[in-house]
C-alpha cells in the first residue's frame, strides 16, 4: 500500500492484491492525435501549456534536478510567457509523488481574503451583487498571492538544484524577451479591459495603442528584476520589501476599484500541506487535492458514481457514455455546490461525500433511458444553500516526472484571463476573491463559500494522480477551465482507466460538461453530433467551445508517455 504523507480518506475496499493494469492497444479516436506528445522515456518528461515552459522545466531535469526543481522553472516561465493564466501573483495547487519515500504530498497556495475583507464586499449599494466584471478589474478581487510561498515551500522539503538556479530561464526569458505566441495575442486582441491601467497598455500594446502581435518580441525587465530578488532572497522578497510594497500600492491606489489588501496580508501569508484525498476506483487509487478546492472531492465523486457502471463497455464519444459523465457531473456539482469551501472556515462532510454506500445511493439515481435533470444535493446534513458562483475558464495545468520517478501534477491560476488585469513587479495580480460567493446568505442562512478575511476561495482546480493496484505512481492528469475543470479531469481519468487510451488520446477526446444544468458539448467535435439525442433523454444541450488545456502523463515500462491538449499551445518534452 502507499505511505500518504497524512491519513487519507478512502472510500472503497483496500486494493492489495488487485491485478496489474496492462495497457490495451491504442485506439483511433475523435479529436486525438498522436504527433502532439507520446514520447516514451527513461529519464524525464514535462507536458506544459507553453513550448518554452516546457523547456525550462526539461533543462532542469537534465541538471539532474527533481520534479519539484523543474515545476519551479515551469512556473515562473509559464508567468512570463502565458501571463493570462497563472503566474507569481496568483495561486496553485500542487500534488507531489515522493517516489523514494513512497508518499503522496499536497501542496495549498491558494490565496487567501485580506483581513478588512467583508461577506458584504461584492454587493452593491442596493444590497445586490456586483456584475462579474465590475468586481474583477481593479484591487477589489486581488487576493494575497500564494505561488511564490508554495514553490518554496515545496523547493525546501523536496529540490535537489539550488533555489536560485531554477529561475535561470525564465530571467533570461524576461531580459531577452521571447516572442509573442497565437494564444497570447488573442487575448490581448480579445480583451476589453487590460488597457484601462497604465502598467499592461504599456506592456501588452505597442507604442501605438494596437495590441501586441504574433511574433513581435516581447521584453520583461521588471518581471526580471522580481525573479532576481527571488532568486536571491527567497519568498521573503517578494512578500516583504519592495515587490510586497508595489503590489499593496496597485491594489489599494488601483482607480474606480481600489482593493483591501495590506503589507500585513502580504507578510502573513502562509502556504499550507494538505492531506491527499484518495477513493478506490475498480482497481485503481485515484488521488486529488482537498478543500479549499472542489476539485478533488467532485472528481472522486464522479468516479465514485461512475463505477457503478459498466464504462469500459460503452465507446469513447458514445451517446451512453456522455450521458454518464454528464448524469454524474450533475450530481457531484450539486454537492460541491452546497457543502464545499474553504474547510478551515466551514467543516465540509468529506467522510460521508466520499462514502462508498452514499455514492451508490447517489449512483441509483442515474437512469439510463433519461436525465434526472437539475440534482438536489444529497441529505447529509441540514440542507445547505447553494448560490450563483462564474469561474472564468483561465488557469494552467503542467505535470513532470522526473528520472527517480517523483512526479508533479500541479495547477495554477489568476483566475480571468489575466486576472484582475493589473500588474505589479512585472507579473499580473489575480482576481481570486470572485471564486467566493456574492451573495454571503439566501433568505437568511449563510453561504459556505461567503467571503471572510484570511479565507481561501473555493475553487475547481483538479490536479489528481492515479495509483495501479500494486501502489505503483500509474498516471498524472489536470487542466484549466474554470468549474468545467471537474468534468474535463474526470473524463480524462474514464479514457486512461477504463477505455485504456494512451495519455495524448485522452486529452483529445470532445468534450462533455454537465455542471448540474445545462449539459455542454465542445463545438466542431463529434460531441455536438450528439446534441439530438441527449436532449431526447432530457437533457438541455449548448454545443459551445470548450478550451481545456489538459496535460497528463501514464507510466509505460520504466518510462513514461505523456499527452498535452491541442486546444491550447502545450508540448510533450521526454528524453
Amino acid at each position: 500500500m502507499i505511505r500518504h504523507a497524512a491519513v487519507l480518506v478512502l472510500a472503497a475496499a483496500a486494493l492489495a492484491g488487485a491485478a496489474a493494469w496492462t495497457p490495451a492497444p491504442a485506439q483511433t479516436v475523435s479529436g486525438g492525435s498522436e504527433s502532439r506528445g507520446g514520447a516514451e522515456l527513461d529519464a524525464g518528461l514535462v507536458a506544459a501549456a507553453n513550448p518554452l515552459a516546457a523547456e525550462a522545466g526539461m533543462a532542469m531535469l537534465r541538471r539532474g534536478g527533481s520534479a519539484i526543481d523543474a515545476a519551479v522553472a515551469i512556473q515562473t516561465t509559464l508567468g512570463l510567457v502565458e501571463p493570462q493564466s497563472s503566474g507569481l501573483g496568483g495561486g496553485a495547487f500542487l500534488l507531489y509523488w515522493d517516489a523514494d519515500g513512497q508518499s503522496l504530498h499536497a501542496y495549498d497556495g491558494r490565496e487567501t481574503a485580506p483581513a478588512a475583507a467583508t461577506p458584504d464586499q461584492f454587493l452593491g449599494a442596493d444590497g445586490e451583487p456586483m456584475g462579474f466584471f465590475d468586481a474583477v478589474v481593479g484591487g477589489l478581487a486581488v487576493g494575497v498571492p500564494g505561488v511564490p510561498r508554495l514553490l518554496e515551500l515545496a523547493h525546501e522539503r523536496h529540490g535537489v538544484l539550488p533555489w536560485a538556479a531554477l529561475f535561470q530561464p525564465a530571467i533570461a526569458l524576461a531580459r531577452d524577451g521571447f516572442a509573442v505566441s497565437p494564444r497570447l495575442a488573442l487575448l490581448i486582441e480579445q480583451d476589453p479591459y487590460l488597457d484601462r491601467f497604465a502598467a499592461p497598455r504599456t506592456y501588452f500594446y505597442r507604442p501605438d495603442g494596437a495590441p501586441r502581435e504574433v511574433g513581435d518580441r516581447l521584453a520583461n525587465p521588471a518581471y526580471a528584476a522580481t525573479l532576481e530578488a527571488l532568486a536571491e532572497g527567497g519568498a521573503d522578497a517578494f512578500y516583504q520589501g519592495p515587490i510586497a510594497e508595489e503590489i499593496v500600492e496597485t491594489v489599494r491606489q488601483a482607480p474606480g476599484n481600489p482593493g483591501r489588501l495590506t503589507l500585513a496580508d502580504l507578510a502573513g501569508y502562509e502556504a499550507r500541506e494538505r492531506t491527499p484525498l484518495c477513493l478506490g476506483y475498480r482497481r485503481f487509487e485515484v488521488c486529488g487535492m482537498p478543500p479549499p478546492t472542489s476539485g478533488g472531492i467532485a472528481v472522486l465523486q464522479m468516479l465514485g458514481i461512475l463505477e457503478n457502471f459498466q464504462l469500459e463497455e460503452e465507446a469513447p464519444g458514445s451517446l451512453a457514455a456522455a450521458h454518464l459523465l454528464a448524469e454524474a457531473g450533475r450530481l457531484a456539482f450539486a454537492d460541491r455546490n452546497a457543502y464545499v469551501a474553504d474547510s478551515d472556515f466551514v467543516e465540509v462532510p468529506l467522510d460521508r461525500l466520499l462514502d462508498a454506500t452514499y455514492l451508490r445511493k447517489r449512483a441509483a439515481l442515474v437512469q439510463r433511458d433519461r436525465s434526472l435533470g437539475i440534482a438536489e444535493p444529497g441529505e447529509i446534513r441540514q440542507k445547505a444553500v447553494a448560490a450563483p458562483q462564474y469561474e472564468p475558464p483561465s488557469t494552467s495545468h503542467f505535470v513532470v516526472a522526473d528520472a527517480e520517478g517523483n512526479v508533479v501534477s500541479m495547477t495554477s491560476s489568476v483566475e480571468n484571463a489575466f486576472g484582475s488585469r493589473l500588474m505589479a513587479g512585472g507579473f499580473i495580480l489575480n482576481n481570486q476573491l470572485t471564486d467566493f460567493s456574492f451573495r454571503p446568505q439566501i433568505e437568511g442562512t449563510p453561504v459556505a463559500n461567503q467571503v471572510q478575511p484570511g479565507k481561501r476561495p473555493r475553487s475547481s482546480m483538479s490536479p489528481t494522480v492515479v495509483f495501479d493496484g500494486q501502489g505503483r505512481l500509474l498516471a498524472a492528469t489536470g487542466s484549466p477551465g474554470g468549474s468545467r475543470i471537474i468534468g474535463y479531469t474526470a473524463q480524462s481519468l474514464i479514457a486512461l482507466l477504463d477505455w485504456r487510451l494512451s495519455p495524448q488520446q485522452a486529452v483529445s477526446l470532445p468534450h462533455v460538461v454537465n455542471r448540474n444544468g445545462v449539459t455542454d458539448l465542445e463545438a466542431g467535435t463529434a460531441a455536438a453530433e450528439l446534441a439530438a439525442e441527449l436532449e431526447a433523454l432530457g437533457h438541455e444541450v449548448r454545443v459551445r467551445p470548450m478550451t481545456s488545456g489538459l496535460h497528463a502523463l501514464r507510466r509505460s515500462g520504466e518510462g513514461w508517455v505523456g499527452g498535452a491538449d491541442p486546444r491550447r499551445e502545450g508540448v510533450v518534452l521526454a528524453e
